[in-house]
């Protein structure tokens, strides 16, 4: 157990040092406005492919998938399945809306098609307290481990993280993260398929023994695991795979980070090649991580436990004790690169939707492209401080609750937020109140149910369906409600819903 050496710290400056100089060499060009925010259209497919892959894969999943086959079962692998129907959805229903009124932000599309201001700076409002909480836990957690692995002080790594990130961010906006998330998201691939192999060719009985664990100790799914129930909100296999669906679609329709990718390109095939590669990229990753975790449990059942083999640190571990010199150290930058790339994929999101969606709705005159540009910058840099801020202050103290809390908090977000877009998309009746009052109708029922509802009642995977029902049981009605008192025949926007965008293809 040779541990983290200073090989492997050498490894680690010189990695993060490639990545600044990377970020700083696609910002050379001098970029104004919208192309600040969404790039200048020379960034490959493929390249915003890999980002997005980058960006949902945050270094909590990196850290807590494995440890999750390791101590259980694949029962949370089946949550990567619902890619299957959130990738169908998306391309048939939202992207061809998307590219057709080419956005510039999420939230630029409740504008369309509402007419209404008020609900863009919500949605927006909403995104930026998500993502600015979801940075600080996610520059804080694998900062802890990597700290407790390697002796370097924990606020040293997150000052760090925060400020590389911080620089390509300011400098070269969406360009920028997109390559350097691009080769994060390579060098997380390619170090964890080696892990993989590794870890393989050192158990006893190698691949058979792994598979053997599967097969024979229900380390695939427990023997009371149910695979379907009536019940939608009691756990299951099925419910799973739905509700983890719907969240995914939450986050690719939704979600700034993930449509900002969307608004680099109006070319729909170029949009469709993107998902499908993404999530083929992330079906191929999750496997391998819960490969990993039942690899972990067969290894270390033929060898001692190493230092630090708490469930989520069990692979972080595994990596500074057991793998070659100089492969830990490149492993666990790609610890660090998950983190540093949702983190700047984050400052530049809040960025475009404060300066887009927000200041912009606000501001008595158009804001200029330079202008624009500048607000971003000043935006990404204060977020980018004060995300560092909080999680040196989690860092530091008693934080577990508070995380419970915020974690449960981001989860209902999106779920929340989607139902507008539902709403938006799929009927042609809702309006700008129905929209409001769908909004205030999901949030008290998911807040309820969240935090007023015992857990064991009502399963975490039924939420996004339960949050859409309601915004569509009260969106709906209440549109038609209000339209027949205001004796309003509105009809949405050109190519805000599927029905008028059928028409024009």
């Amino acid at each position: 157990m040779q541990g983290f050496t200073v090989i492997d710290l050498i490894i680690l400056i010189v990695y993060l040092a490639a990545v600044l100089f990377a970020g700083l060499h696609f910002a050379k060009k001098d970029m104004k406005g919208k192309e600040y925010f969404k790039g200048d259209g020379t960034v490959p497919w493929w390249v915003t492919s890999v980002s997005i892959f980058a960006t949902l894969l945050s270094p909590i999943s990196f850290l807590s998938l494995a440890g999750n086959s390791y101590a259980g079962t694949w029962i949370m692998w089946f949550a990567q399945l619902g890619m299957l129907l959130a990738i169908p959805i998306t391309i048939r229903f939202f992207l061809p809306v998307y590219s057709k009124l080419d956005i510039d932000t999420a939230y630029h599309y409740l504008e369309l098609r509402f007419g209404s201001k008020g609900l863009r700076v919500l949605g927006a409002a909403m995104f930026i307290i998500y993502q600015i909480g979801r940075m600080s836990i996610i520059m804080y957690l694998p900062c802890m481990v990597l700290g407790s692995l390697t002796g370097i002080s924990v606020n040293l790594l997150i000052v760090l993280m925060g400020v590389i990130a911080i620089v390509y961010s300011y400098t070269g906006g969406l360009k920028s993260v997109l390559w350097t998330d691009f080769i994060q998201g390579s060098v997380l691939l390619i170090g964890v398929t080696f892990a993989l192999v590794f870890l393989l060719i050192n158990i006893d009985g190698g691949a058979g023994a792994l598979f053997g664990a599967l097969a024979h100790e229900h380390k695939f799914l427990a023997a009371d695991q149910p695979i379907f129930d009536i019940n939608i909100f009691k756990d299951s296999v099925f419910i799973l795979i739905v509700g983890a669906g719907f969240n995914t679609m939450g986050s690719y329709v939704s979600s700034q980070d993930i449509v900002q990718r969307f608004t680099t390109t109006t070319d729909t095939k170029k949009l469709n090649k993107m998902m499908l590669t993404n999530g083929a990229l992330s079906i191929f990753i999750a496997t391998v991580f819960y490969l990993i975790g039942t690899g972990l449990y067969v290894f270390y059942k033929q060898n001692a436990l190493p230092p630090a083999a708490a469930q989520d640190q069990i692979f972080a571990s595994y990596i500074a004790f057991e793998l070659p010199v100089g492969v830990t150290g490149i492993l666990l930058a790609a610890i660090y690169a998950a983190s540093q790339s949702t983190l700047s994929t984050g400052l530049n999101s809040v960025a475009s939707s404060w300066t887009l969606d927000i200041q912009a709705r606000l501001s008595k005159k158009e804001l200029s492209f330079e202008r624009q540009t500048k607000i971003g910058q000043y935006v990404s840099l204060a977020v980018g401080v004060f995300a560092i801020i909080v999680s040196m202050v989690l860092a530091n103290g008693g934080i577990k609750s508070a995380y419970e809390w915020f974690n449960g908090f981001m989860g209902l977000v999106l779920g929340i937020l989607i139902g507008m877009f539902i709403l938006g998309v799929f009927t042609k009746k809702a309006n700008t109140f129905g929209a409001a009052v769908a909004f205030i109708a999901a949030t008290a029922v998911m807040v309820g149910i969240k935090y007023f509802v015992p857990a064991e009642a009502v399963s975490i995977w039924s939420y996004s369906i339960i949050s859409i029902v309601v915004s569509l049981v009260v969106g709906i009605p209440s549109s038609l409600i209000w339209s027949k008192i205001k004796g309003e025949t509105s009809v949405p926007a050109p190519h805000t819903t599927i029905y008028n965008v059928k028409e024009e293809q």
